[in-house]
């Protein structure tokens, strides 16, 4: 059995002790019962894994021994950057877990006309601290040393006007090439996925003009999570490491 990884929010440095963080201490200690002398991997999104031994565990706090580092090397090839329209409840949550697990990069979560959600204020930045807790969370899971980026949900219009070298791709259901036959080569992509309801007509009009491909994901219909994340499976086998 691998040892827990454990995300730190702090510089990781060989032969020093650090104390965990309140959510990392409570994982380590409370959850998994973790005691001294046991051994535990930390990673703080430098790409590095940091074998570790926790020490001085105690009721309210707990330090680990920084023993070694070792470059993690899982990072798909392809750069992969998902524009997502932000879905109700845990169909969100599951998007960007598994998004993460199947090797995205940096995830833009986009207000779209049909777009449920209501947030802004303190309750939009709340919900950006949990999915980016969520994103740490597939990272400790899935073995990746280097933490995605969720970045500040934007509408949608000025998603599609920031400038990019990426190919830019867009699902609709009368494209006419798939991501596997893309008669192209790239390392980078923006993937846009609508949210429930999928884009407008509207926005999808907008999108190609912007210079978004339409690609074709199969004849059925499919829900907003499982188009990202097929999405990005075929990506991930057309130009990445699957």
């Amino acid at each position: 059995m691998r040892n827990p990884r454990i995300y730190i929010d702090q510089a990781l440095k060989v032969d020093t002790t650090i104390q965990l963080s309140d959510d990392a201490f409570g994982h380590v200690v409370r959850v998994l019962r973790l005691n001294d002398g046991d051994a535990i991997t930390l990673f703080n999104g430098d790409g590095n894994d940091y074998a570790a031994t926790l020490t001085d565990v105690a009721k309210k706090k707990a330090f680990a021994q920084v023993l070694s580092s070792q470059a993690t090397d899982n990072e798909s090839p392809l750069n992969l950057h998902l524009g997502q329209g932000i879905s109700r409840g845990d169909r969100m949550d599951f998007t960007l877990q598994k998004s993460v697990e199947l090797g995205v990069n940096t995830i833009t979560p986009l207000f779209t006309e049909r777009c449920g959600v209501k947030l802004s204020g303190e309750r939009l930045a709340k919900k950006v601290e949990q999915w980016q807790k969520i994103v740490v969370s597939a990272c400790e899971q899935s073995g990746r040393a280097t933490v995605p980026e969720v970045k500040e949900p934007m509408y949608l219009s000025d998603w599609l006007t920031e400038q990019t070298e990426a190919l830019k791709l867009n699902l609709h259901p009368r494209a006419e090439h798939s991501i596997m036959t893309l008669p192209i080569e790239t390392d980078r992509v923006r993937l846009l996925i609508g949210p429930e309801g999928g884009l407008s007509d509207e926005e999808i009009e907008v999108a190609s003009d912007a210079g978004y491909t339409e690609v074709l994901m199969g004849p059925r219909v499919l829900r907003t999570e499982t188009a990202a994340l097929t999405a990005i499976t075929a990506l991930q086998c057309r130009f990445g490491d699957l």
